[in-house]
C-alpha cells in the first residue's frame, strides 16, 4: 500500500489544519520537549498533509525508522513485525469534520501527526523496537498480547512525562485528543510513578478518558525497562500455567 496524495480532498486539508491549529495552542505548556523537538524535525505544518515519502526521508535520516502504510488496525503479528524491523504502522485517511473529537479506530492525524515527532527520538524508537520483539515471541499467547498491550497503551498511547517545566504528554492518545489533552494534565484523574508491575496489572478502556496515568521521568527509564518487562511477563505467564 502507498499513500496517493491526489486523493486528499479539501474536506482532509481542513481537517488537518482544525485539527492541527486546536492541538498546537495547547501544545507549548502540555506537549513534551522531545515530541516538540521532534515536531520541528517532521516539519509538520497547518493546513498541509504531511507527504508520507518526505517524513520517511527524514526519519530514516533521523533514527533509521520509516512509515508502513496500512488500511487501519492491523493483525498483531503484522504490527509487532513492522515495528521490529523499524516501521511504524500508520493509515493515510483522515477522519471526517463530524468525527473531529471522537474516533473508534486511529486515523492519520492519530498515527502521523500524534506519532511521527516521538519516532525522532532514539531511546523511544529504541523501547518501540524491542517491545515489538517480546511482542513477535508471544503472538500466539492472547494472556501475554494482552499484557504487553497494556505496557504500550499506558506508554506509547496514554504516557505522561515528568520534566524540568512540569508534567508534560508524551502519549499520542492524547496528544491527538483535544479533550484528553487537558484533562490528563488536569488534577481530576491519579497520576502514578512509572511501574511496570503496576500496568501489567491495570486494564484499560478505549471508549473513554483514561481513569489514571502513569508517569516517566526520561525516555531511557522506558527503554531501560525492556528486562523488567520480559521478566514480569515469563513470571506472570508461568504463574498462569501452573
Amino acid at each position: 500500500m502507498k499513500q496517493i496524495y491526489e486523493n486528499y480532498t479539501k474536506e482532509d486539508f481542513q481537517v488537518w489544519k482544525i485539527l492541527f491549529d486546536r492541538q498546537m495552542k495547547q501544545f507549548p505548556t502540555h506537549a513534551s520537549n522531545a515530541y516538540l523537538e521532534g515536531l520541528k524535525i517532521a516539519n509538520f505544518e497547518t493546513g498541509v498533509i504531511p507527504i508520507f515519502k518526505e517524513t520517511n526521508q527524514i526519519l530514516k535520516e533521523t533514527t533509521d525508522w520509516t512509515l508502513a502504510v496500512v488500511p487501519g488496525i492491523v493483525p498483531d503479528y503484522t504490527f509487532f513485525e513492522l515495528m521490529a524491523n523499524k516501521r511504524f504502522p500508520a493509515t493515510t485517511w483522515l477522519r471526517k469534520m463530524k468525527e473531529l473529537d471522537y474516533l473508534k479506530e486511529p486515523d492519520m492525524f492519530h498515527d502521523v501527526f500524534a506519532h511521527v515527532p516521538l519516532l525522532t527520538n532514539q531511546h523511544f524508537v529504541n523501547f518501540l523496537e524491542e517491545l515489538s520483539k517480546i511482542g513477535l515471541e508471544y503472538v500466539d499467547d492472547a494472556y501475554a498480547i494482552e499484557l504487553l498491550s497494556r505496557v504500550y497503551w499506558f506508554t506509547v498511547e496514554f504516557g505522561l512525562i515528568q520534566e524540568q517545566a512540569g508534567l508534560r504528554i508524551y502519549g499520542a492518545g492524547i496528544l491527538s485528543s483535544a479533550g484528553e489533552t487537558r484533562y490528563s494534565l488536569s488534577n481530576k484523574p491519579p497520576k502514578h510513578t512509572f511501574s511496570i508491575k503496576h500496568i501489567l496489572d491495570t486494564p484499560y478502556r478505549k471508549d473513554e478518558f483514561q481513569k489514571q496515568y502513569f508517569v516517566i521521568t526520561s525516555y531511557e527509564q522506558l527503554y531501560n525497562s525492556i528486562p523488567e518487562i520480559k521478566q514480569l511477563l515469563w513470571e506472570k505467564l508461568n504463574a498462569v500455567a501452573v
